[in-house]
C-alpha cells in the first residue's frame, strides 16, 4: 500500500494510544512518584478518581495499541517492498537499529520509554514474516499465554518453600528516584541511560510485557495481512463481533485480577498468575477499544471527529519522544521540580494541556509535510544507501 492510500484509521488509532499514554505519564508524573500532601477532601476524592479512571482505561491498553500498529506498519512497508520485488527485513533490521538509537535519545529524559524494547522485540518479525498466518496465530498464542510466567508458577507450586527475590525493576526505579529528585540534568541523562533503561527492560521482562509486546507486533501484521482496517462489509462484522466478544470476556478477568489477592498468599504464586491473567484482561479491553474505535470511525457521526487525531497519529515519534522531554522537563528536580506541587488532577488538566499542544502543532506540521520531524528523519535514515 502506497503512503497516498494510507489507511486513516491507523493513524487515528495511532493518535489514541499517544494521547492515552501522555495522560497516564502525566498524572504518575513520568514514571517518578512524589506528590504533594493533599489535605482537601473533594481534592482527594478527584485525584483517586482520576487515577483510577485513567489506569482503569489507559494502562497496558494504549501501548498495546502502540504496539500492534508498529507490527500493522512493518507489514505495510514490507508488503510495498514486496510487490515492488524486494526484500524489506534486511532494511527492517536496520531501522530497528536507529529505533534503538531514538529510545536511548528518549530515555535520556524518562525511565519509562518503550522504544528499546520495541527494537529489540521488534526483531521476532524477521524470522515470523514468511511464515502463513496459521502459523503466526500459532506462535502469538504462545506469546500471549506468556510462557515465562506459567514456567514460574509451575515452579512455585512443585517447591512449596520458594520464596521469589526481589524485584530487579524495583530496585532500579528506586536508584532512578534518588537522581530525580535531586539530581541535575547530566545526573539525570546519566542515570536514565543505565538505570532508568535497566528498569524500564526488567519491569518489561519481570511483568510479561515482553512476550505480550511481541504478540501484539505479530496481531498486528496479521491485520494488516488480512486488510481488517479496510472498510469492508465482511470486516465491519467482524470488529462489531470483536466489540462485543472482548468486553464480554474483560469482566470476569479484570475482576479475576482483583479477586486473587484475597484467596492467594503466597506471591511465588500470585504474581505469575496476576501477569498473565492481566495481560489477557488488557488485551481484552485493548481489542475493545480500538473496535469501537473502528466502528465508530466507519458507521457513525464521529467519523469526523476521530478523523482530527489522525496528524497526532502520523507523528507518533515526535510525539511521543517529546512527550518525554516536556514531563522530564515539569515534574523532575533537573527542571521545573513540580512533582510535589502538582496533584494528580493538576498533573491530570497539565497532561489535557500538553496534548493540545503537541496537537495543534502536529495540525500545523503535516499540512505542509508528509511526515512528522522525527519521522522524516527516521525514514531517510532507513532507506540510506539504497537505490532510488
Amino acid at each position: 500500500m502506497s503512503e497516498s492510500n494510507r489507511i486513516d484509521v491507523a493513524d487515528v488509532l495511532r493518535g489514541f494510544s499517544i494521547m492515552a499514554i501522555l495522560l497516564i505519564h502525566t498524572i504518575e508524573h513520568f514514571n517518578f512518584y512524589s506528590f504533594p500532601t493533599v489535605e482537601n477532601e473533594w481534592l482527594k476524592f478527584f485525584d483517586t478518581a482520576i487515577w483510577d479512571s485513567v489506569f482503569f482505561a489507559f494502562s497496558g491498553k494504549g501501548y498495546a495499541i502502540f504496539a500492534l500498529l508498529f507490527g500493522f506498519s512493518f507489514f505495510i512497508q514490507d508488503n510495498n517492498q514486496t510487490l515492488k520485488g524486494n526484500d524489506f527485513r534486511l532494511r527492517f533490521a536496520w531501522r530497528l537499529v536507529l529505533l534503538f538509537i531514538w529510545g536511548n535519545i528518549n530515555a535520556m529524559f524518562f525511565t519509562g520509554e518503550v522504544l528499546v524494547l520495541y527494537s529489540i522485540v521488534g526483531f521476532a518479525l524477521i524470522p515470523v514474516s514468511r511464515l502463513s498466518n496459521k502459523a503466526v496465530f500459532v506462535i502469538l498464542t504462545i506469546c500471549m499465554l506468556q510462557p515465562v510466567e506459567w514456567y514460574k508458577l509451575i515452579y512455585a507450586l512443585t517447591h512449596p518453600d520458594f520464596v521469589p527475590g526481589e524485584s530487579l525493576a524495583m530496585y532500579y526505579f528506586e536508584q532512578a528516584f534518588v537522581v530525580q529528585k535531586d539530581g541535575t540534568f547530566f545526573e539525570t541523562v546519566r542515570m536514565n541511560l543505565y538505570d532508568g533503561q535497566l528498569a524500564s527492560l526488567t519491569y518489561a521482562w519481570e511483568f510479561g510485557r515482553v512476550f505480550q509486546t511481541a504478540a501484539m507486533f505479530m496481531i498486528g501484521m496479521l491485520i494488516g495481512r488480512t486488510g481488517l482496517l479496510k472498510k469492508t462489509d465482511a470486516n465491519l462484522r467482524f470488529w462489531k463481533k470483536t466489540l462485543v466478544i472482548s468486553i464480554i470476556c474483560f469482566f470476569p478477568l479484570y475482576g479475576l485480577v482483583n479477586m486473587l489477592p484475597d484467596f492467594i498468599e503466597n506471591k511465588a504464586i500470585l504474581t505469575p498468575m496476576v501477569t498473565t491473567i492481566k495481560s489477557w484482561s488488557n488485551l481484552c479491553f485493548m481489542f475493545f477499544i480500538v473496535s469501537t474505535i473502528i466502528t465508530a470511525y466507519y458507521l457513525t457521526s464521529l467519523h469526523n471527529l476521530l478523523g482530527k487525531l489522525a496528524p497526532y497519529g502520523m507523528m507518533s515519534l515526535t510525539c511521543y519522544i517529546t512527550q518525554s522531554i516536556m514531563g522530564s522537563l515539569l515534574f523532575y528536580n533537573w527542571g521545573f521540580g513540580l512533582h510535589d506541587k502538582l496533584s494528580i488532577t493538576a498533573s491530570f488538566f497539565v497532561g489535557i494541556a500538553l496534548f493540545f499542544i503537541q496537537y495543534a502543532f502536529a495540525c500545523w506540521w503535516m499540512k505542509n509535510h508528509r511526515h512528522g520531524p522525527l519521522e522524516g528523519i527516521w525514514r531517510k535514515a532507513t532507506w540510506i544507501g539504497a537505490k532510488k
